[in-house]
């Protein structure tokens, strides 16, 4: 498929801000990490909202027509896109209930407020979760259509919220034994799903031209693919990705995605002055987990490619 850059910011940045957002309310309704005072809360809440905002505004930078996107929220019976739209959209007056009870109360809000914040969490894992089935539910792309997809988003976005969090808590001189702990966990268990999806992918199976035609005992190829050049189909569902340059893409994600963060967080996490370490692991997360999203769609292979002379998708 061919890479969307506004679809790969969208998804990496807003689910760091669902996942920046998640964790923190989780953290302080909960009461299982350090006390935050209300500055700190309020940082780590606004910094996940601004993520999540400039993510979704970003979706739809690779729609034809920007003004009908309205129209996904039409579908919700039947299509994932929907449901992540009504999802995103149910979550923010929950998330900013509890926005509004940190600003008045702190970090030990009322019930009520506690309650939205609670919400709120559970609304945006399952808004990373339909998003990453937007793109599982197609079983004419044999590398999205496996649970491991909607599994990676959520990861990935628990992932970057956790580095988020770390730096800002770095940043206000908060306890980082908690949440150093969470981010290296999730880096480690991100990584090797990263590393399970990769060797699943690299297996050649699926529907080939001789299954597609039903003459399976030769060798089947086709004669005319029907055009001369490339058309619409060939350019936006059969992008190429040089191995060599796959070699190479993969090495960046899982260096700068996960053992460069996982090793500056170890650092930070020791020194008198963490911050700037901290803010260096989000970046290189940030490089590492574009990277892994341009891979995820250029990788894909759709089945009209087997119309277009491919053998294997």
């Amino acid at each position: 498929m061919h890479p969307a850059l506004s679809v790969i910011f969208f998804t990496v940045v807003s689910g760091a801000g669902f996942g920046l957002y998640s964790l923190t309310s989780l953290l302080q309704v909960f009461r299982l990490g350090p006390a935050l005072d209300r500055s700190e809360l309020l940082t780590m809440l606004v910094t996940a909202f601004v993520l999540i905002i400039a993510g979704l505004l970003s979706s739809t930078g690779h729609l034809a027509n920007p003004k009908n996107a309205w129209r996904s929220f039409s579908r919700f019976r039947t299509s994932w896109l929907s449901r992540e739209a009504v999802f995103a959209v149910l979550f923010f007056p929950f998330a900013f209930l509890y926005l509004v009870g940190v600003f008045f109360y702190g970090a030990e809000v009322p019930g009520f407020f506690a309650l939205m914040g609670a919400i709120g969490i559970v609304l945006g894992f399952i808004t990373v979760f339909s998003t990453g089935m937007i793109y599982a539910c197609l079983k004419t792309i044999r590398q999205w259509n496996t649970p491991m997809v909607p599994a990676n988003y959520l990861l990935m976005g628990l992932t970057l919220g956790s580095l988020f969090y770390f730096a800002i808590a770095a940043g206000f001189g908060v306890d980082l034994n908690l949440i150093g702990g969470v981010a290296g966990t999730a880096l480690v268990a991100t990584g090797v799903m990263k590393g399970i999806y990769y060797f699943w992918i690299n297996k050649v199976s699926g529907p080939t031209i001789k299954t597609a035609t039903g003459f399976t005992r030769a060798a089947v190829r086709l004669l005319d693919t029907g055009h001369t050049a490339g058309t619409f189909l060939t350019e936006e569902f059969g992008y190429e990705v040089d191995p060599s340059q796959r070699r190479l893409l993969r090495s960046m994600v899982f260096s700068f995605g996960f053992i460069l963060p996982l090793g500056l967080i170890g650092w930070a996490m020791v020194m008198p002055q963490p911050t700037a370490l901290a803010v260096l692991a989000v970046i290189s997360s940030l490089i590492g987990k574009g990277v892994e999203r341009w891979l995820f769609f250029a990788e894909a292979r759709h089945v009209v490619n087997l119309y277009h002379g491919a053998q294997n998708t």
